[in-house]
């Protein structure tokens, strides 16, 4: 069960969300809550820590507690992987994301870890690789102003990044570029990729690892990239606090049946 400060918090969370508490509005004093009944004060205090740490409220002595203005990032479809920017500019993606939100971004807002493991089935049918071969798991977490926005885990075939830089544990992005520059300079340049999203509610280590209310759903990417033959040279999962992204594709409208016209 989960203590009294978290169930309170979820519920001011949801109300937040709910627009009963507006951007700006001033939450309850914590003595007005203690005396209707909704927890000690220590319990009410924790409750407020929890929202500011999850980025919902701002608290200062002598303004209180209030409610931060909720306007989710943009996060690009097809404009945040263009070539100029990791090829030309030294931009990796999620500050394109950024950048088109009219959003800062500062060193240390992604973190990362490497490893050498061994692919689950999702990864190793990406891959055509069996269950359990190795492969590279770089696992980023994205924050803006401390707060997570989401976690990106890239898995690589080690025959493609063995010897470059997106092998190096280093914290940060795999240098100028990210590592789509890093696999172009190897020579797999990317030519298309394959993007499929899912809904879900989180799980408990999603909710602390993206400090997410327990009612928060979570957007699950997978993202496969190819090289011009074929090759997948880099399967990633996502997992987005949903409440933090709109999701914006802007692109040509196919039409198959005059391109088949057109070449006969």
């Amino acid at each position: 069960m989960a203590p009294k400060w978290r169930v309170l918090a979820d519920k001011l969370a949801e109300q937040i969300k709910n627009g009963e508490y507006a951007p700006g509005d001033h939450l309850p004093h914590i003595r007005d809550l203690v005396q209707a009944g909704k927890g000690s004060k220590s319990t009410v205090h924790a409750a407020y820590k929890a929202l500011e740490a999850e980025g919902l409220v701002t608290s200062s002595r002598g303004h209180g507690t209030v409610v931060r203005p909720l306007a989710p990032l943009k996060r690009l479809g097809i404009e945040r992987y263009d070539k100029a920017k990791w090829r030309d500019n030294d931009e990796v993606a999620f500050i394109a994301d950024r950048v088109a939100s009219g959003r800062s971004h500062k060193r240390g807002d992604q973190t990362q870890t490497v490893a050498l493991v061994a692919a689950p089935p999702v990864v190793a049918a990406a891959h055509g690789l069996p269950v359990g071969a190795p492969v590279y798991a770089r696992a980023r977490l994205v924050k803006e102003e401390g707060r997570p926005t989401h976690s990106l885990t890239s898995y690589y075939r080690p025959d493609h990044v063995e010897g470059t830089r997106i092998v190096d544990p280093s914290p940060g992005p795999a240098g100028r570029g990210g590592g789509f520059r890093v696999l172009y300079e190897a020579g797999y340049e990317i030519d298309h990729m394959k993007e499929e999203l899912f809904a879900r509610s989180s799980t408990p280590e999603e909710m602390k690892l993206l400090m997410l209310p327990s009612s928060e759903p979570v957007v699950e990417l997978h993202r496969t990239t190819y090289t011009a033959d074929g090759t997948v040279v880099e399967f990633a999962i996502g997992i987005h606090a949903a409440s933090r992204f709109t999701w914006s594709y802007d692109f040509k409208v196919p039409d198959s049946a005059h391109s088949k016209g057109s070449t006969r």
